[in-house]
């Protein structure tokens, strides 16, 4: 099914940004995503943190892979540029667009397939090379477009819509990046825009590669009985489901984390997930404390969110790479190709 395209015309009343642009302007398409779905809730936090920063829409580059999650391009910013690319190849492309273009805000999505099956390759080099990029993984631990099969994020134990259990260990984005040298990592709920919104907008100011893991559940495949919906995810009790592909209207979830202890959150089928805020003397920049912080949590079951790391000191890739800050397509030709004897002079050095 395509997606609808929103009529354009907007109420007077609705408040401006510095740009004098109002929160449609920052819309896209209307969602063809299943009802409750938890990405339409990134996608609505991804469009206020781009209105209240005034990002001009025509200086923003999307990118995706494919899957439910790289769909959501297609719902923000209509006025942006968009590269949906290859299952997995995200990051190659927003490379390439970034050194040629490094005055353009990029952001990707993907999900938890797209970036850690196919493409955790991709991913892992656009971390090393800290490329300029907000990059939100939309987590739900399993392949939502193609019926609901585990994903890498899929807790041991987890299991199916079909009964059977997941038997092997999850990959941890947050983990991942951590270990990888990422310069900001983040996670959050999508039902908790209060979060998520600012969270969205720190990484938009961030100098480097910003990953944001957001757990965004799939209400039609991964929201039922035995169910993990994702790597740290504590089901509580009972829920039947029935074999079937009805997707139900469902209402958005939406909490709020306390700053002390952890919140329940209670899902469309009742099971319970617990969220946890860092404390007050948490230090996001050392990344030893951090990963041992984790690590306990992940015993315990629950499920850190807001920043949890961030080093401002780290040079990303056009300051390591010596790119031109002017885009490639305002460089005159003469010197995008300087001729013959320039290349054979070039080929002398390394002879």
């Amino acid at each position: 099914m395509p997606s609808i395209t929103k009529p354009i015309v907007t109420h007077p009343s609705l408040e401006k940004n510095a740009l004098g642009l109002n929160l449609r302007a920052y819309e896209g398409a209307m969602s063809t995503l299943c009802a409750g779905c938890g990405h339409d809730s990134v996608t609505a936090a991804i469009v206020r943190a781009a209105w209240k920063l005034s990002i001009e829409p025509h200086q923003m580059a999307k990118f995706s892979g494919i899957g439910c999650s790289s769909k959501t391009p297609t719902y923000f910013v209509s006025g942006a540029h968009g590269f949906n690319s290859a299952h997995g190849r995200m990051p190659a492309i927003a490379t390439g667009a970034g050194a040629a273009n490094r005055s353009l805000i990029s952001i990707g999505i993907s999900g938890d397939g797209d970036s850690l099956s196919i493409g955790i390759g991709q991913m892992a080099h656009a971390i090393r090379r800290n490329l300029n990029i907000v990059y939100i993984i939309e987590n739900n631990g399993v392949y939502g477009l193609t019926k609901g099969q585990f994903s890498a994020s899929a807790d041991v134990g987890s299991k199916s819509k079909k009964g059977e259990a997941n038997r092997v260990s999850p990959i941890d984005p947050v983990m991942l990046a951590l270990s990888l040298g990422a310069t900001f990592v983040a996670r959050s709920f999508s039902g908790e825009k209060e979060q998520l919104v600012p969270i969205i907008e720190a990484a938009f100011k961030h100098n480097g590669l910003a990953l944001i893991d957001v757990i965004s559940p799939c209400v039609t495949f991964n929201d039922h009985e035995g169910s993990t919906k994702s790597y740290l995810y504590t089901r509580k009790h009972d829920f039947h489901v029935t074999d079937s592909d009805v997707v139900f209207p469902a209402e958005e979830l939406v909490a709020s984390i306390s700053r002390n202890g952890h919140t329940a959150v209670t899902m469309h089928d009742g099971s319970v997930i617990h969220f946890t805020r860092t404390p007050d003397d948490y230090d996001p920049r050392d990344r030893a404390a951090v990963f041992a912080y984790l690590q306990r949590h992940q015993q315990e079951g629950k499920v850190p969110t807001g920043i949890l790391f961030i080093d401002e000191s780290q040079p990303d890739m056009h300051s390591v790479l010596g790119t031109t800050e002017v885009p490639l397509t305002q460089v005159p030709f003469d010197k995008l190709c300087p001729g013959k004897e320039a290349l054979e002079k070039l080929m002398e050095e390394f002879r």
